[in-house]
């Protein structure tokens, strides 16, 4: 009996260890299956990362390079638009200031015209036109269009041979070239003994008749010019006749001739280029003005467009972070270094007694 309790016992025994074994390869055939498939999913995971990534770099390559070409042609629009504003104000100021200065050329036909005294001495009609003539050639050689007016009618319907338009406070300046010449004539014949005191009575009648007509408060300059057409006459009133020249000074009446009628009316454009100077001036300092807030405006936005490329950059590199991570587990896994599976304790081996 106790052979056959033995014998037993062993056929137990080798039934248990056949069936021990048995469990054991079952369960090493399950856990090679079960690694061999996640290792297949996870090459199959990794391969769709690895696409996704590259799919997502080459988007945001493309966004980005799509952004910044937009920005570098609005950025070079605005430019080339400021630039051609600034440009065209320039050439603008350019254009009116070579105007002025071919103006002062065309006064040099003027000094080879020689007028004698005897053209000037016919009748009072031919003198009259001949002094509005050479006070109109001179003032439209010198001064722009917009800037004189010839037979100008003041508010109070005096009509003066040319008035000069010039900045406040000065205003209109009106300019008389009708001079009396009938008793000049005579003292220059000696013909009458008191052709000279005739003289000087006839040229302060003219200067009080400039004042009254064309000195008007609140609407014509504090003075009047009075032009002598004859460099002659002018030289005899000033050398000879100081009386005049103060009576006339006191009347603010202002004698001239064509030689020092050339010096008021370059006075009178230096003025008039000096505003417009000052004009086109504010015109340049506000395209300027404007220049710089789109300047500042692009400034602020390649700021931001530099954070977002930053930022991009930095998760570009949390992206090449997590992908040598993986590809880290990747690694480990072809290596058989994977972990035991978490949740599941270690299988169990039943050692069987020798």
């Amino acid at each position: 009996m106790q052979e056959l309790a033995v014998f037993l016992s062993l056929v137990i025994l080798g039934v248990a260890a056949w069936l021990v074994v048995r469990v054991q390869r079952s369960l090493e055939e399950k856990h090679r299956a079960m690694l061999t498939d996640l290792h297949d999913g996870l090459v199959k995971q990794g391969d769709r990362l690895a696409g996704h990534l590259a799919e997502l770099r080459e988007s945001l390559g493309a966004k980005l390079e799509t952004r910044l070409d937009q920005i570098s042609s609005r950025v070079n629009e605005r430019l080339d638009e400021g630039f051609r504003k600034t440009n065209e104000t320039f050439v603008s100021v350019m254009q009116r200031l070579a105007t002025i200065d071919e103006a002062q050329k065309k006064i040099e036909t003027l000094t080879g015209s020689v007028v004698s005294l005897q053209e000037l001495l016919g009748d009072k009609r031919s003198r009259g036109a001949f002094g509005e003539v050479q006070l109109e050639a001179l003032v439209r050689n010198v001064l722009p269009p917009a800037a004189f007016e010839m037979q100008y009618t003041l508010s109070n319907g005096a009509r003066v041979d040319c008035v000069l338009r010039l900045p406040a406070p000065t205003g209109l300046v009106c300019v008389d070239s009708k001079f009396p010449l009938e008793n000049y004539r005579l003292m220059m014949q000696g013909k009458a003994p008191e052709a000279q005191k005739a003289f000087r009575a006839d040229v302060k009648r003219h200067v009080d008749a400039i004042g009254d007509k064309y000195i008007i408060e609140g609407e014509t300059s504090d003075g009047a010019v009075m032009f002598v057409p004859a460099e002659a006459v002018f030289a005899e009133i000033h050398a000879y006749h100081a009386e005049v020249v103060d009576y006339a000074n006191a009347k603010r009446v202002w004698i001239v001739s064509p030689t020092t009628l050339m010096a008021v009316l370059n006075t009178a454009r230096a003025v008039l280029k000096d505003v417009e100077t000052r004009k086109q001036i504010h015109v340049i300092k506000d395209a300027l003005g404007r220049l710089g807030q789109d300047f500042r405006r692009f400034e602020e936005r390649m700021r931001k467009l530099a954070d977002h490329i930053r930022q991009a950059h930095e998760d570009a590199e949390d992206v090449q972070t997590s992908s040598r991570k993986i590809t880290q587990q990747f690694q480990k896994i072809e290596a058989a270094e994977l972990d035991e599976l978490p949740g599941k304790p270690p299988a169990k081996v039943i050692r069987v007694a020798e």
